[in-house]
């Protein structure tokens, strides 16, 4: 399932966020201002096993979860203060 998603998703962002999340909602505005293209994938209306791959993969436990997909090689930043920082 979770590859899938990076397979169909390829060449933009991919956010898995949750409910309430405001690291969720600031990524996303920061991606709106400089213009980038992302997809945002709720873990809440999704099954659990996504989320266990996703934290499996990753090892990161906390929304936001994010990758940079828009070349071959799939780029897992991490969350909201990782993309903060990271070369766009």
């Amino acid at each position: 399932m979770f590859v899938e998603l990076l397979e169909k998703h390829q060449g933009q962002f991919l956010i898995f966020s949750g409910k309430f999340c405001g690291y969720c909602t600031a990524a996303k505005r920061f991606l709106d201002q400089k213009k980038l293209p992302y997809t945002e994938i709720s873990f809440d209306s999704e099954p659990s096993q996504l989320r266990e791959e996703v934290v499996e993969a990753t090892h990161h436990r906390t929304v936001p979860v994010i990758f940079d997909l828009r070349t071959d090689e799939r780029i897992f930043i991490g969350g909201f203060d990782e993309l903060n920082k990271y070369p766009l």
